[in-house]
């Protein structure tokens, strides 16, 4: 009996080893795509090695296209119009494509595969972002799972960025990760500043860049940022304000506020902040100070629950229920949404229903 388990043993794991090398084999030469011609906008072009996707052989080249997710095909940020070379849609590019974009093909670079020679738009805006070697000076604890990351621009020394925007992080080939990996942040700094860029970053379990900028990561290190990218930002109106986040969501939200009041605006604002528990809420003090400098702002904590026999005069439920029961002039207001896609979904969902206008509703996904 145990003769013959050993054999059957054996042979399985000869076949699952005959079909590995199958594999190696197939993907060498079936993927083996040869030298692809790449033409943009019919004014530069270049041959690369074909296999890999448009979205990394664009960034090895210095062009850096937005994408909130690394390339995962989650966020539908890197969409660009690839004219010729680029095969039929994928399923995991549907869902991110309308009618109208499908027709004028454009397609989510992280998702096209160089296997021929491609021709593509890139707006010109894109192609004049830029890389920014950057110094990491100070690492502050937020939360228990939320860090402030203050960089020191170097080379080039300022950016000019506009509030609610974002930058993409280079995290370099570590333990964790034998490949580069670009992940997008909002700006949290203030903009009177240029030539300083703080990053609010919640630790995703077992994420690349996450894990890198919280475990590996050392004042004094050296960091990779490119962008400003994103067309998330304050409107020129008069309108009242929503704000609604929760989280690291806090960081358009504060490079904002910080924008509002270098000019003096007096447009009336409340922020509404969502945690789960009080030790997750954060920039306390900053908010209130902010609304003694700020004539019409203020700032509304609202925890999920309360602990134990802690005291908590604020706000309690969902951020959303806290919106719910106390905005009266929605027609009127403009909402700034920023955290995940449930929060956000939800938020959209109670804003309508006090009557702002899709029109009126602004946000920033963070996938």
């Amino acid at each position: 009996m145990i003769g013959s388990t050993l054999i059957s043993v054996l042979i399985v794991s000869a076949i699952g080893a005959a079909l590995a090398a199958v594999l190696v084999v197939s993907e060498y030469f079936i993927g083996n795509y040869g030298e692809c011609r790449i033409v943009i906008s019919d004014d530069r072009e270049w041959k690369v090695q074909g296999g890999r996707n448009l979205l990394s052989i664009l960034t090895a080249e210095k062009i850096f296209i937005p994408s909130a997710c690394g390339g995962r095909g989650t966020c539908g940020l890197c969409k660009l119009k690839v004219l010729e070379g680029a095969g039929n849609i994928l399923p995991t590019e549907e869902p991110y494509l309308s009618k109208e974009e499908r027709a004028a093909k454009v397609r989510l670079c992280c998702q096209v595969k160089v296997k021929k020679d491609l021709r593509i738009l890139i707006p010109r805006e894109l192609l004049t972002i830029q890389e920014y070697a950057t110094r990491c000076t100070r690492i502050i604890n937020l939360t228990h799972d939320i860090k402030l990351f203050r960089l020191q621009l170097i080379e080039p020394a300022t950016m000019d960025y506009v509030p609610g925007q974002y930058v993409q992080m280079r995290t370099p080939v570590y333990e964790k990760s034998s490949v580069e990996v670009y992940r997008a942040y909002s700006i949290a700094s203030d903009p009177a500043d240029k030539s300083i860029i703080e990053l609010i970053i919640r630790l995703v379990p077992n994420g690349i860049c996450t894990t890198y900028c919280f475990k590996y990561l050392r004042e004094g290190d050296e960091v990779r940022i490119n962008g400003p990218y994103g067309d998330f930002r304050l409107s020129d109106t008069e309108a009242p304000i929503i704000f609604i986040a929760g989280g690291s969501g806090m960081a358009p939200i504060k490079c904002i506020l910080h924008h509002m009041k270098n000019v003096g605006s007096k447009r009336p604002a409340v922020y509404y902040f969502g945690a789960n528990k009080t030790g997750e809420l954060f920039y306390t003090d900053l908010m209130r100070q902010w609304e003694s400098q700020l004539r019409s702002f203020r700032f509304v904590p609202v925890v999920a629950s309360v602990e134990g026999r802690e005291t908590w005069n604020g706000e309690v439920g969902l951020v959303t229920q806290a919106v719910q029961r106390s905005v009266n002039n929605g027609p009127e207001c403009e909402a700034y949404l920023c955290g995940s896609p449930g929060m956000i979904d939800a938020s959209i969902k109670v804003l309508e229903g006090l009557g702002v206008t899709d029109n009126r509703i602004f946000y920033d996904k963070f996938s």
